[in-house]
């Protein structure tokens, strides 16, 4: 329903806009407002219990695999065979970190051997030693 003039030949349209919906639906949205900001300030109050802890640090067993020039395997600088590595990788492979030291002369085949061995065996966490340039 548009408000005109009372002239006669008033066929022409409106170009004003209404406002009073527009009044309408804020006053709604401002009367559901102030009733519901009081309930979402609400909180139950709790006497929470007091907890502290710790977080468990497990730190894992470091053992050293190395290989020296000629390809003779060292575990944690004693002497072991090639045949004897599974076994005892597959012995520590639950929380342990296994360090591969090479000679800069020792063939990749046979790091790349120790390293699928420790693969096989499960460990998850390997890593190559080396030392920076002088």
């Amino acid at each position: 329903m548009a408000f005109g003039h009372f002239e006669k030949g008033g066929d022409e349209p409106v170009s004003e806009i209404n406002m009073i919906p527009l009044v309408d639906v804020m006053l709604v949205l401002l009367v559901i407002f102030i009733i519901t900001a009081p309930v979402m300030t609400h909180a139950v109050k709790l006497d929470l219990p007091k907890a502290s802890s710790q977080p468990n640090q497990v730190d894992p067993e470091t053992v050293t695999v190395s290989i020296d020039r000629d390809g003779h395997l060292y575990w944690d600088d004693q002497p072991v065979d090639e045949n004897v590595l599974p076994t005892r990788l597959a012995a520590v492979a639950a929380n342990t970190v296994v360090q591969v030291r090479a000679d800069a002369a020792t063939p990749y085949r046979v790091v790349a051997r120790v390293m699928a061995e420790a693969n096989r065996a499960g460990i998850t966490r390997l890593g190559l030693v080396t030392e920076p340039d002088s």
